[in-house]
C-alpha cells in the first residue's frame, strides 16, 4: 500500500488529451482572455459579414443616391440623357452608352410588367445582384423587346401568359438598362439611345391604365450625386433595414448565422453595445482594405490574367456570373469586383460572338508598375478591335471604381469620337495629367497626379479575334 501514489497526484499526472494540452491545461480560460477572445470573434464575423454582404450592400447605396436626388417609385426612370461624367459617384459607370436605372420594389408594388425597348442591353437582378435574366439579345426577347413579368418571392397567384416571366428572391429588384450611342457629326449622339430608353414602361401587373403613374425619366447628366455603398457605421443599419424588409428565403441561414452572430436578426433589435459598434467601425474600415489587398496582390493562380503576356485582368477572374469556380464559391473574387463595379450577368461572361462584352482591365503598365496619374502614357490598340457595336477606353480611381475627376470630366474614349488613327489602322490613345507633347486632343485621356488609376478596354459586341487572342491590346506603355 505504501507504493501507491496519493489521490490528488494522481489526478494531477492524469493524462490530457491533444486539445487540452492546448487550451489551458483542463481549466477554463483567464476571464480577461475570454472576453478579448470573444471581441476578436465578433470582429471576424463583422469582416466576413461586410465581404459576404456587399453585392447588397452595394446596390442599395446606388438605390438610396438615385431615390434621394430623382425620388423613387415604379415610375420612376432615370437616364443619364447626355451620358454619365466622373460628377457621378457609381462604381465603374460606362460613360460610352446611355444608362437607365432603377430600384423596384415587388413588396410594395406586387408583381410588375416592364416593357422593355429593342435592343436594351440590360438586366434585372435581385438586390444581392444575382441575375434574374438578361435583357436584349442575350434575354429572352432577343433584342426585340418584350413584356417582363417581375413576380415576388413566394408568390403563389395566377400567372397570366404572354410574359417572360421571373421571379426575384428578394422583393427588391434592380433595373439596369443600357442604350447605344449613334455616331454624329463630332463625337457620339445620345439623342437616339435616350429616346429609345424613354420607350420603357413599368406598372403593376394588377392596376387599371387609368391608376398607372406616367412614367418619369428625370436626366441624371451633370448633376453631382453619391450613389457609393457606406463607408462608417451605417454599412450596418442599412444591412439591417434589409435583413428585416426582405423574406426568410432571401439569405441562407448559414449566412443569417453569422449576422445573428453580431446582432442582426431579422425581426429582432440591433443594439450593439459601446464596445461592439467601434468593434464594427474598425470592421468597415478594415475589410475594404484587405480586399483591396487582395485586388493589389492578383490571384495565386494567375486566373485573373488574361493574357500570358500583357498586364490585362479579368475581373471575373475566370468564374461564372454567379462567381462559382469549378468547386466552390469564389468570394474573395466577388468581393474584389463589388468593390469597384456592380451587375453580373451572364452576357458578361459567357462567350458570345459579336454579342455580350468584354471587359479586359489594366492595373499596371507594360513594366508591371501600377499606373499611376502623374505619368503619362500611350496605349495602343491594334486595328479593326473585335466589337461589332462599338469599343472604349475608360480610366477609373483603383480604390472604388468611380471615374477619376479632373478638368476634363469624362475621362473616356469611344468608337464613335473622332479620334486620330494611324496610317495601319491602329490608334493610339493617351493617359496623363496634362496631354503629352505626341497626343492629339481628341487621343487623350486626363487623369490625376498622385492617384493610381485603371483602364478598361471594352468591347461591346465581342468577336472571335478576342477570344482567339488574334487581337489583343497593347499594354499601357510610359512616355516622357
Amino acid at each position: 500500500m505504501c507504493g501507491l501514489m496519493p489521490l490528488s497526484a494522481a489526478a494531477q499526472n492524469a493524462p490530457l488529451t491533444p486539445l487540452m494540452e492546448q487550451i489551458n491545461g483542463g481549466r477554463w480560460l483567464d476571464p480577461a482572455e475570454a472576453e478579448a477572445l470573444l471581441d476578436e470573434l465578433y470582429y471576424q464575423r463583422a469582416v466576413h459579414a461586410y465581404f459576404t454582404m456587399q453585392p447588397a450592400l452595394n446596390v442599395i447605396g446606388m438605390r438610396d443616391g438615385s431615390e434621394a436626388e430623382f425620388g423613387a417609385g415604379y415610375n420612376v426612370l432615370p437616364i443619364w440623357k447626355d451620358r454619365m461624367d466622373s460628377r457621378a459617384w457609381v462604381p465603374t459607370p460606362n460613360a460610352d452608352v446611355i444608362y437607365s436605372m432603377s430600384y423596384l420594389d415587388l413588396k410594395e408594388t406586387g408583381p410588375l410588367v416592364i416593357a422593355a425597348p429593342p435592343n436594351v442591353i440590360g438586366m434585372f437582378t435581385d438586390f444581392f445582384q444575382r441575375t434574374i435574366t438578361d435583357v436584349g439579345a442575350l434575354g429572352p426577347d432577343r433584342a426585340r423587346g418584350g413584356l417582363y413579368l417581375l413576380l415576388p418571392p413566394g408568390y403563389d397567384g395566377e400567372v397570366p401568359n404572354g410574359y417572360f416571366t421571373f421571379t426575384s428572391q428578394t422583393y427588391n429588384v434592380f433595373l439596369f438598362f443600357r442604350t447605344i450611342m449613334t455616331r454624329g457629326a463630332n463625337g457620339p449622339d445620345p439623342a437616339p439611345a435616350v429616346a429609345l430608353a424613354e420607350r420603357t414602361r413599368i406598372y403593376p401587373l394588377t392596376v387599371s391604365e387609368k391608376d398607372v403613374k406616367p412614367m418619369a425619366f428625370p436626366n441624371g447628366s451633370g448633376r453631382r450625386i453619391n450613389m457609393m455603398y457606406p463607408v462608417d457605421n451605417t454599412y450596418w443599419t442599412k444591412l439591417k433595414a434589409f435583413v428585416d424588409y426582405e423574406p426568410v428565403s432571401a439569405i441562407a441561414p448559414e449566412l443569417r448565422g453569422v449576422l445573428a452572430s453580431i446582432g442582426i436578426v431579422k425581426g429582432q433589435p440591433f443594439e450593439p453595445t459601446e464596445k461592439q459598434q467601434e468593434l464594427l467601425r474598425r470592421a468597415v474600415e478594415t475589410a475594404p482594405r484587405m480586399i483591396m489587398a487582395l485586388r493589389q496582390t492578383g490571384r495565386p493562380d494567375g486566373r485573373n490574367r488574361y493574357y500570358e503576356d500583357r498586364q490585362y485582368e479579368n475581373v471575373w477572374g475566370g468564374a461564372t456570373a454567379e462567381w462559382l469556380q469549378e468547386s466552390y464559391r469564389d468570394v474573395n473574387q466577388r468581393a474584389t469586383y463589388f468593390q469597384v463595379a456592380y451587375s453580373s450577368a451572364p452576357a458578361m461572361v459567357m462567350r458570345t460572338l459579336d454579342a455580350g462584352s468584354k471587359y479586359p482591365t489594366a492595373l499596371r503598365d507594360a513594366d508591371g508598375d501600377f499606373l499611376d496619374g502623374s505619368n503619362a502614357y500611350r496605349l495602343r490598340l491594334p486595328p479593326n478591335p473585335p466589337a461589332r457595336l462599338f469599343w472604349a477606353v475608360t480610366a477609373y480611381n483603383i480604390t472604388d471604381g468611380t471615374m477619376p475627376e479632373a478638368a476634363q470630366i469624362l475621362p473616356s474614349i469611344n468608337a464613335f469620337n473622332a479620334v486620330e488613327t494611324n496610317p495601319d489602322g491602329s490608334i493610339d490613345l493617351w493617359f496623363g495629367p496634362r496631354k503629352p507633347a505626341d497626343a492629339p486632343e481628341s487621343n487623350w485621356i486626363q487623369t490625376v497626379e498622385g492617384r493610381n488609376f485603371l483602364a478598361t478596354v471594352r468591347l461591346y459586341g465581342t468577336g472571335a479575334a478576342f477570344f482567339d487572342q488574334t487581337w489583343k491590346p497593347d499594354d499601357l506603355v510610359k512616355v516622357r
